[in-house]
């Protein structure tokens, strides 16, 4: 246990404590990560309880194998949904906890509601120096798609039928799409941290960094706007008239709660602003289709590189380089959405893996690669995943890989009137290998930003996800199966939902060729062949203006 834990736990009289991986703007992905500098946990996704005498990692089922890896000899590994802290921790002992890190719904679904969790007002020293102070910055109307005007009179309306005097945005992604504005807070995301209070005659009170708001404050003149500092928000509250709040109950801390409800009734803990932002408009679609057309220039080079060369020569790390200058060549290119997968062979089968100087192998012929990688470009966001082969595959990989391909063909395929929502799409990708009693630990698909962060709700291709799929959803496609110790297999795409008269379907936004090498054809029916054929033809009349003589002749013969 490090030495700050224990003297937390000791000095206040407690049975242990939870430490979060997110920070206080409840990010997925952020510069200050204390999580991983105490139990050497990487993952995106996580949570540890140290006790006296005990310590317990919880973690989903895309980050089981990553986390024994990493904090197993320390940390007893618990899978989440299917072990909770209330599943095995007793009753009667007293769990600190700091309330900035915490809402409500989270510390209920971990806990319920017979636990003595004590709130603590302790902060650990931040080992990270250089917080970035770059500016946040405006998109222009022309890029957004929607006037800053247009999208608050869409939420003040919203607010009006609810009868909400006010709403505390905590959640800086849906404040960058309110006002179209942008940053550089997050590792991979063009993500502002700030919080917001939005009243129902428009007046705007804007809390942040008062060091990068120059640019925007020029943008955003024409609003009722009033800036402050991130810590001042109760210098801000004790102003306002009493009257009905809105949180958001997945980003709002039981701090911040806490000072609303004092003053203020909570009525609604649902930010509208998670399903305003989820429809895409046809400027927002339209740039997703222009950065995945880059994007796809950039991994198909790659692809016809990785796949003429003596693979020996290289590891995982050296590959991931590669591809990156891949996409620096490509003029609207800003950097990764997400640090890039390079699993090679048994690294493979971890679902979220990283390279480092400890894990980091060369790359051999008979090895799977899986390789999950996006941009971030003007003005789009990618996230795409192919799994490679060197040499001849056995027999049973490629029925897998055929498997995991038949799933993803029929997502892309769904009747999305029909289906509805994720949860019945999710039983369809899954069929092929759930016939045989193989199945993956994580969603069949995400939701996705316009030039946000790669991963986005509410909308989404899971077990678990019930919202109803629109026209203009954004979503990722990506089945998989995992061999621990040998291999793993994952396809992924990103789509979108188009109406056709009263139809509505996916359409493909990635274009980069799938591994003709590692499918079985006999297993595949002529709708999966017709669509595999299309798909390929597809991604050649939209990427082949932009490759070599070589590239092209090679992308052809995969059609």
């Amino acid at each position: 246990m490090s030495a700050e834990i224990k003297n937390i736990i000791f000095s206040n009289n407690l049975d242990g404590y939870i430490l979060p991986k997110n920070d206080n703007y409840f990010t997925e992905y952020s510069k200050l990560n204390n999580l991983k500098s105490i139990t050497k946990f990487s993952g995106s996704a996580g949570f540890a309880i140290f006790l006296k005498n005990k310590k317990y990692l919880f973690v989903d089922g895309r980050y089981t194998i990553q986390a024994e890896k990493e904090s197993g000899k320390k940390f007893k590994i618990c899978e989440i949904p299917y072990v909770w802290p209330k599943d095995i921790l007793k009753q009667q002992i007293k769990i600190g906890y700091d309330p900035d890190l915490f809402t409500w719904s989270t510390l209920n679904k971990y806990f319920g509601e017979n636990y003595n969790l004590v709130p603590l007002n302790i902060k650990f020293e931040n080992k990270n120096k250089t917080q970035s102070d770059y500016p946040f910055f405006s998109l222009d109307p022309v890029v957004a798609g929607e006037t800053v005007n247009r999208k608050i009179n869409r939420l003040i309306q919203n607010m009006k039928k609810k009868k909400i005097d006010y709403i505390f945005i905590s959640s800086g992604e849906n404040i960058c799409w309110l006002l179209n504005i942008r940053g550089k807070d997050l590792p991979n995301s063009p993500v502002a941290n700030c919080k917001m209070i939005i009243t129902k005659d428009r007046k705007i009170y804007f809390f942040s960094n008062q060091k990068k708001i120059n640019k925007i404050k020029i943008s955003l003149r024409k609003l009722k706007i009033y800036f402050f500092e991130e810590n001042k928000i109760f210098n801000c509250l004790v102003r306002l008239k009493n009257g009905n709040f809105c949180i958001d109950g997945k980003t709002c801390s039981i701090f911040e709660e806490s000072l609303i409800s004092y003053k203020f009734k909570i009525i609604n803990r649902e930010d509208p602003i998670y399903n305003l932002k989820s429809l895409k408009n046809k400027i927002e679609i339209k740039n997703m289709v222009n950065a995945h057309i880059e994007d796809g220039v950039a991994l198909t080079k790659f692809l016809y590189w990785i796949k003429n060369i003596k693979i020996n020569n290289f590891t995982e790390t050296s590959i991931e380089r590669k591809l990156e200058s891949f996409r620096k060549s490509r003029k609207n290119y800003l950097y990764p959405s997400f640090d890039t997968i390079a699993g090679s062979g048994p690294n493979g089968a971890v679902i979220h893996y990283r390279s480092d100087k400890f894990s980091n192998r060369k790359l051999k012929k008979d090895d799977l690669l899986l390789l999950d990688s996006g941009g971030q470009y003007k003005w789009g966001t990618t996230d795409v995943t192919r799994t490679i082969c060197f040499s001849n595959a056995p027999k049973n990989v490629k029925d897998i890989f055929t498997r995991v391909l038949k799933g993803h063909i029929a997502v892309v395929l769904s009747n999305i009137k029909k289906e509805k929502n994720g949860h019945n799409i999710d039983k369809i990708a899954r069929k092929s290998l759930n016939s045989i009693g193989l199945d993956y630990r994580h969603g069949t698909g995400h939701g996705v930003g316009a030039f946000l962060n790669v991963h986005e709700g509410p909308q989404g291709i899971s077990k678990n996800n019930y919202v109803q799929l629109k026209e203009g959803m954004i979503l990722s496609n990506e089945p998989g199966f995992y061999k621990k110790n040998e291999f793993g297999i994952r396809i992924e795409n990103l789509v979108f939902i188009k109406k056709i008269k009263s139809r509505l379907l996916f359409e493909n936004l990635t274009m980069a060729p799938i591994d003709k090498d590692l499918i079985n054809y006999k297993m595949l029916n002529k709708t999966e062949k017709n669509y595999l054929f299309k798909y390929h033809f597809d991604v050649y009349n939209n990427i082949s203006p932009f490759l070599n003589k070589n590239e092209k002749k090679w992308l052809a013969s995969l059609i």
